[in-house]
């Protein structure tokens, strides 16, 4: 079986690192130091790198990973990046052998254009894309492209794993809160993640079950969350535009 650990970094980042047999592949690492000191703890092997997109936060630490270990490294293809890397785009298929894992590339354009998604045997890597009740900021995409973006992730098994990379759920969960009041889902999923984050333990991974009946983002079609976006428009796109801008503000 493949453990896949959380490694923190920063404030809120999750940097996800995916390990057996003393192997290991890490998404997002935007710091390299605690990637570093978990590898050499746990007396692991960094073969692959997987990058979502491009700020900093997510890439920052990938130059001084490979001063350490010779990894491949996967990245958008619509995407700039400094370092060696092998270009992915929509349905490339990157195969993990150490791991036996193989994950589809999946773009999900609207946090950045050029975002990529990582999924296979039921786990979802997903970057900035689909937060725990909530979704990333559209610095580059259009509410269009993201509202498309986060219907395709919608779209995949309701048993998959959604592993994002910053712990934001307790705040989307008051936000969700504030448009669906009686999603009596939702209102169990604020106690749990009250309880989790009281430990000290992440809010992730989610599932893509749990996203459907407590994400705002993903339930656009919902009579109540289409009230509470004040648009007058049952158009879920219209609907996902206002939440979103409503969120930036929240």
């Amino acid at each position: 079986m493949v453990k896949i650990t959380p490694i923190p970094a920063f404030q809120d980042n999750y940097i996800w690192l995916l390990h057996k047999d003393g192997h290991a592949v890490v998404v997002d690492p935007g710091d390299a130091a605690p990637v570093i000191r978990f590898l050499k703890q746990n007396h692991l092997h960094l073969d692959a790198i997987l990058i979502t997109h491009h700020h900093g936060d997510h890439i920052d630490g990938v130059e001084s990973l490979l001063n350490v270990y010779p990894a491949m490294v996967y990245a958008p293809a619509k995407e700039h990046y400094s370092f060696p890397h092998i270009a992915v785009s929509e349905s490339t298929e990157v195969h993990l052998a150490n791991l036996n894992l193989s994950f589809q590339v999946l773009e999900v354009p609207g946090h950045t254009l050029g975002h990529v998604a990582y999924y296979g045997s039921n786990y979802l890597f997903c970057g900035d894309t689909l937060f725990g009740a909530g979704c990333g900021r559209l610095f580059e995409g259009s509410p269009e492209q993201m509202y498309h973006s986060l219907q395709r992730l919608a779209a995949l098994p309701a048993e998959t794993a959604v592993y994002c990379t910053h712990e934001y759920t307790e705040r989307n969960i008051e936000f969700a809160l504030t448009l669906e009041p009686n999603n009596q889902n939702l209102i169990i999923r604020a106690q749990s993640s009250r309880e989790q984050r009281s430990q000290n333990k992440p809010t992730l991974p989610s599932t893509i079950a749990l996203e459907l009946a407590t994400n705002p983002f993903l339930r656009c079609a919902v009579a109540e969350i289409q009230s509470s976006s004040k648009t007058n428009s049952s158009l879920p796109v219209n609907v996902f535009t206002a939440i979103r801008q409503m969120r930036n503000q929240f």
